[in-house]
């Protein structure tokens, strides 16, 4: 340290230069500097440097700008990752919730197909019963022929009443029973005393000279019918059948039948209508006036004429059949009684027969008057019982 003029004076360090923006290398062994590049004439070779310098402060620009969209992009990504997640949970519930709803409504399907079979096993037991029921009621009788005789006349008034033939018929069926081998039935006319032998439980009757010891039981009936049919006979329509196929209109067809049918030397009238089935081969022929179709029906075949040929046709009357009052019924008969236990007797049936009745109608055997006696020694027979509602309960 110098001093000089009795003042003391402090020696400051001389302020540093700004570091540079690139660092510089380290110069080696003669390298020259930038200002002797200068001073030499090397300008080319700093410009280069600082364009390098300038790209690449502009790529790092780029690369943060890169780098920030990458992120804003990662964000939108990140939200949409989410909503994906959130509706991927929401399909899992869902789904979850339909296979409950589907096991659900598998479990109800097989209970309704359960319920559906016992359904049709149950209508299909119901059907074969309507079926042995309807079987067990299955009647057929045939009605009998019967002689109808001729009352009296009416005067006609008003012709538009008589354009049927209306009656009906009160029918009602025989009822079956079949008498077995040793059995006799015994009707009587009064029912207390039938209804009074049945109290005794056993009779004792006199038979060739021994004794025969009888029961007394009820006679069960079977089904029988009651029912009144009603019909109606059409004196203004007939039925037309057997018509031929004609290779001609229906219409045409319809005027031939019309104008066959008109001509009165066959017992025809005036027409006032026709209808034809082509496919059934049928019609039905209405007349203007009463009592045509009466005459056309007597011929039963009837001739059909077209151009140069002749056919047969058969003719009917028209009938409205209908039931009434249909009753089946069964029961057990008031006045008759069949007795049992009769064993093989050398008489023949109508001796045995005599004995039985002169026993039940002395009155200090219960008896009373026999209206009836059947007694059958060999086989079976079959006897019939008529339907009298006051004779069955």
């Amino acid at each position: 340290m110098a001093s000089g003029g009795g003042e003391s004076s402090t020696a400051q360090a001389a302020p540093r230069p700004p570091e540079p923006l690139f660092p510089t290398m380290p110069k080696a062994e003669g390298e020259i500097t930038d200002l002797e590049d200068s001073e030499t004439g090397n300008v080319p070779e700093l410009e280069e440097w600082r364009r390098k310098v300038a790209n690449a402060e502009k790529e790092k620009a780029d690369l943060l700008l890169s780098k920030l969209a990458a992120h804003e992009e990662k964000l939108k990504w990140e939200e949409e990752l989410k909503s994906l997640k959130s509706i991927e949970n929401k399909f899992t519930k869902e789904r979850k919730l339909t296979r409950e709803n589907q096991k659900n409504l598998n479990r109800k399907n097989d209970e309704l197909r359960r319920e559906i079979q016992f359904l049709k096993d149950k209508l299909a037991a119901e059907k074969a019963k309507c079926k042995e029921l309807a079987q067990m009621y299955k009647l057929k009788r045939i009605i009998p022929e019967m002689k109808m005789t001729f009352t009296h006349l009416e005067k006609v008034e008003n012709e538009e009443m008589y354009n049927n033939i209306s009656c009906f018929f009160d029918v009602s069926t025989n009822i079956p029973f079949t008498l077995k081998k040793g059995e006799a039935l015994i009707t009587f006319e009064e029912e207390n005393v039938a209804q009074e032998l049945l109290q005794t439980f056993r009779h004792v009757v006199n038979l060739e000279n021994a004794e025969a010891i009888l029961r007394a039981r009820p006679v069960e009936l079977e089904t029988g019918i009651a029912f009144q049919l009603h019909v109606k006979i059409s004196q203004r329509k007939i039925k037309v059948s057997n018509i031929p196929f004609l290779p001609i209109s229906d219409e045409w067809v319809k005027d031939k039948l019309e104008l066959n049918f008109y001509k009165t030397k066959l017992g025809g009238g005036e027409v006032q209508d026709v209808t034809y089935d082509r496919q059934s081969q049928m019609a039905l022929i209405t007349f203007a006036q009463p009592g045509v179709a009466n005459r056309i029906v007597k011929w039963a075949e009837y001739p059909f004429h077209i151009s140069e040929e002749t056919y047969i046709v058969t003719v009917s009357p028209v009938t409205e059949k209908y039931l009434e009052r249909f009753e089946i019924f069964s029961g057990t008969s008031k006045r008759t009684l069949l007795l049992t236990g009769i064993q093989n007797m050398a008489e023949d049936e109508e001796n045995i027969q005599d004995m039985i009745a002169i026993h039940f109608q002395k009155p200090s055997n219960g008896g009373g008057e026999v209206e009836y006696i059947r007694y059958v020694s060999e086989g079976t027979k079959v006897t019939h019982f008529e339907t009298d509602t006051e004779n069955i309960i």
